[in-house]
């Protein structure tokens, strides 16, 4: 072998270069690996990704009532938005309405009437009746087919669709909503309901999180430390409602709760007067007591799983030590079970803080919270927008509290087992 083949680069058996071998073989592993992940890759995309990207764009879409009302968000500029507008602002209503489909009319009425309550009947009496109007001028004749194209505050309205993207809903989401020229305003007080539920929403989920932590603690403590043959017992009356339906679950508590049921019967069979029934069914009480059982195996699960890795010898050096077993346990047990006890609660809460079956069934008027009236839009009333709003908004709490959680606890301490 000669000097000048001795310094060159060294070669594989097929003449290629010993880097580009290895960097294509680098490649293909990582190829390999790609492909192997492409199809969770490809369901997180479906499943979470395009479902959460599309809740974001719903909840400040407004193209639909410019695509099809164009003239008139144009004509619109012109008016001083004080009287009731000139002719051109009603010709290019009318033109507009002319020009729209059907179908396109009744969604964008749909749309309209979110901002006023009026507009659908409005539209669609409109649209039926201009065919009678043959040429111009069309203001006298379309306040004459509705006394509503009379009234300022209907054009007023329009401007808080003006743009093809908006923050009407999340206003909407805390009882605000655009006024004239994009002017926040409060709702009018009968439809201020969005707070009150906010607010009940986030005190369910902060109580249903502290029932579940000083109810679920000590089970968990009881699951470390018994002897294995009792702790698989408890064990398994604490997983025994993972195996029940939760529909079974909510109509066996309907049962116990009601003015008639076991809970009642019960405490009137103890001496309480018939008189003074207790009412836990259709209100807050019954919400907090049937979502705490439900979430109680969220909190107990991740608490033991911590538990069990504290070796008991702990807790009798500190006794050793002179510590009274009370404060062995507050300052030596207790610290320990903090990532355990981190990681239930913000489970419980994050799920509670959702919740919707339980609510519905048994909250009645005074149980019922945000999740109710996301499915309330979504499913009566067709407001998406609103919906998708509320959503966010529920998603970005959630994402705020893990924020907290981190900053306070810190998101390496927690542990779900």
């Amino acid at each position: 072998m000669s000097g000048a083949e001795q310094t060159g680069p060294l070669l594989t058996q097929d003449g290629v270069p010993l880097k580009v071998s290895l960097r294509r073989s680098q490649q293909r592993i990582k190829m390999r690996a790609f492909l192997l992940v492409v199809p969770l890759l490809v369901f997180i995309m479906i499943s979470f990704v395009v479902p959460i990207a599309s809740l974001f764009t719903r909840s400040v879409d407004d193209m639909l009532v410019n695509e099809v009302l164009p003239l008139t968000f144009e004509e619109l500029k012109n008016w001083d938005g004080q009287s009731v507008p000139d002719e051109p602002l009603f010709a290019a209503m009318f033109q507009d309405l002319k020009n729209a489909d059907k179908i396109d009319v009744g969604r964008v009425s749909t749309r309209m009437n979110y901002e006023k309550s009026g507009w659908k009947s409005l539209l669609k009496k409109t649209a039926r009746m201009m065919k009678k109007i043959k040429e111009p001028p069309y203001k006298d004749k379309m306040i004459d087919i509705h006394d509503r194209w009379g009234d300022v505050e209907f054009w007023q309205s329009l401007s808080a669709m003006k743009d093809p993207y908006t923050l009407g809903y999340y206003l909407n989401a805390v009882d605000l909503k655009y006024g004239y020229e994009k002017s926040i305003e409060q709702q009018p007080e009968n439809r201020q309901v969005y707070v009150l539920l906010w607010k009940r929403t986030l005190l369910v989920s902060l109580l249903v999180t502290v029932f579940c932590l000083v109810l679920g603690y000590p089970v968990a403590h009881l699951l470390a430390t018994l002897p294995i043959s009792k702790s698989n017992l408890l064990m398994i009356c604490v997983l025994i409602p993972f195996w029940t339906s939760l529909l079974v679950r909510i109509v066996s508590w309907m049962v116990m709760l009601q003015q008639e049921g076991v809970v009642n019967d019960t405490l009137v069979a103890l001496g309480l007067p018939e008189e003074l029934r207790l009412p836990m069914m259709y209100n807050f009480t019954g919400t907090l007591i049937v979502m705490t059982q439900i979430l109680l195996p969220f909190m107990i699960l991740p608490i033991y799983s911590v538990m069990k890795t504290i070796p008991p010898s702990y807790m009798r050096a500190a006794q050793n030590l002179g510590a009274t077993p009370s404060l062995a346990f507050i300052r030596v047990y207790l610290p320990q079970t903090l990532p355990g006890v981190g990681a239930g609660s913000i489970l419980v809460f994050i799920v509670a803080i959702g919740y919707y079956i339980t609510p519905e069934l048994v909250g009645g008027k005074d149980g019922r919270l945000i999740g109710n009236f996301i499915a309330f839009h979504m499913q009566n009333t067709l407001n998406w927008g609103l919906a998708a709003a509320m959503g966010v908004i529920l998603l970005f709490g959630i994402l705020i509290l893990y924020w907290l959680y981190d900053k306070i606890v810190g998101i390496d301490n927690m542990k779900m087992g």
